[in-house]
């Protein structure tokens, strides 16, 4: 493995912002000009970025072949991005602590033990795929499911069955005052949901999942609104007032709640929230913010070969492979300023940074961008365009070695420009990358989570049919 280049390590304090969701929000807004026009046209130049109201363009499928040396690269990335939320995990609650040392040293005291409900659900499906792949005893796997959803059935608090964003991992207690989380909740039920079905023959972990999915009360989270979901409430305040009203990761959320058979919203819920379209580099894709929102809901919905039924007509999935290929020649775009950036070594996504916490990506140009590559921007992306995914990957790894690569895998950050490297992973950017990689090679996470009949049952009543 090549690794000439010496990368400096350094330790930054951040802490995470407990409304995570409203900083997208934020970055959405000013993308589509509704806070600040002349902020949004300050944000770098826009050259290369046209608005477009044509449907989104139809793009090369990548092809899903791998060959074995491909293979051996996602095997062990994702073995070792599991053994984080299997290492990271709490063994009575089974909360997933948000954050750890790339080498599971001690981490802050303000870090320590607090636990992220959507790292969770990332965690709960990480053992659906670690049973199947025999990277764990399945009787374990299996047990560690059934401790988490006793614990989110019985034990965690929770707000007409939404949970809160950031637990105690120990002890289920709230941390950081944050919010009860709409979003974060709904990727949690994303695990929950694809346990139910990986462990279809275990009747506690049946009724477990379906008592912590059928007890959430969607129409609650509307707060009034006939449409739109908040993103969460607080005890102290109440309803957050932003709300999900904007192309975001938010898919799956509203996919759980137009299908819930005890809860359900208005399938009008779907239409109700804007698409913004852009062309950049030749590719027209609904924009919102960071890559990740391209990924999140796909990790467990399969969008694939469904179109929705009333104009533009948009595949949500096309949308993702087209953004992602947009992205990566937006990072080269950047390569005259940071040569770090190549055309295997790059991706921008909401991680950490030299300066903190930042959701940031592009395009158009986000001012805070200095170089940083953010692994789970290619990896997460790896089930649209394995193509140039895991060749970014597999640079990324050989050029930088063991100094951006380690005991759970990629570390969440590096500056391949000035050294900088990121001394923790964090559990959602390493989920996106193990269930990405899990639906580049086998479809897996895609059919059990697709079994559920809420959700097809929530596609075909927003119009996204099969074509097949």
């Amino acid at each position: 493995m090549r690794g000439q280049f010496r990368l400096r390590r350094t330790t930054t304090k951040m802490r995470r912002p407990s409304q995570r969701g409203f900083a997208f929000f934020c970055a959405a807004l000013v993308l589509v000009n509704i806070i600040c026009p002349a902020v949004a046209r300050g944000r770098g130049s826009r050259r290369n970025v046209t608005r477009a109201r044509s449907s989104v363009a139809q793009v090369r499928p990548a092809s899903t072949r791998l060959n074995a040396r491909d293979e051996a690269l996602l095997e062990d990335m994702s073995r070792r991005a599991f053994r984080y939320f299997r290492e990271q995990a709490d063994a009575s609650t089974g909360l997933v602590r948000d954050r750890a040392r790339t080498d599971n040293s001690p981490i802050d005291e303000n870090h320590r033990d607090v636990a992220s409900i959507a790292a969770t659900g990332f965690g709960l499906t990480a053992l659906c795929v670690a049973a199947e792949r025999g990277w764990i005893n399945p009787s374990e796997a299996r047990e560690r499911v059934r401790a988490t959803l006793r614990f989110f059935a019985t034990r965690a608090m929770h707000e007409h069955g939404w949970f809160y964003h950031w637990m105690d991992a120990r002890t289920g207690a709230r941390r950081w005052q944050s919010e009860v989380s709409s979003i974060d909740t709904a990727l949690l039920l994303g695990g929950a949901l694809t346990a139910r079905q990986k462990f279809q023959d275990d009747a506690e972990v049946v009724r477990l999942a379906t008592l912590i999915y059928e007890r959430v009360d969607f129409p609650w989270m509307l707060n009034g609104h006939p449409t739109l979901l908040s993103h969460g409430w607080r005890p102290e305040t109440g309803f957050i007032k932003y709300r999900w009203n904007a192309y975001s990761e938010h898919l799956i959320l509203y996919l759980l709640a137009i299908g819930s058979p005890t809860h359900p919203i208005t399938p009008r819920s779907w239409f109700a929230w804007q698409r913004e379209r852009i062309t950049y580099a030749g590719y027209t894709y609904i924009t919102g913010g960071p890559l990740f929102i391209q990924q999140y809901s796909h990790a467990w919905v399969d969008f694939r070969g469904r179109r929705e039924s009333q104009y533009p007509f948009t595949d949500y999935f096309q949308n993702s492979v087209a953004a992602t290929r947009a992205h990566r020649a937006f990072c080269l775009a950047l390569a005259s300023e940071f040569p770090g950036y190549t055309e295997n070594v790059w991706g921008i996504t909401a991680s950490d940074s030299a300066k903190g916490y930042l959701a940031w990506g592009g395009p158009p140009r986000d001012a805070a961008i200095d170089g940083t590559v953010v692994p789970s921007a290619a990896g997460g992306s790896l089930m649209f365009t394995p193509d140039i995914s895991v060749p970014a990957l597999r640079a990324m790894r050989e050029q930088y070695g063991a100094s951006v690569y380690g005991r759970y895998g990629f570390a969440d950050a590096f500056n391949p420009n000035n050294g900088w490297v990121n001394p923790d992973v964090i559990g959602i950017n390493l989920g996106i990358m193990l269930l990405s990689a899990e639906n580049a090679r086998t479809g897996n996470v895609w059919r059990w989570f697709m079994r559920n009949d809420e959700i097809t049952r929530a596609l075909e009543r927003v119009g996204l049919r099969s074509r097949t």
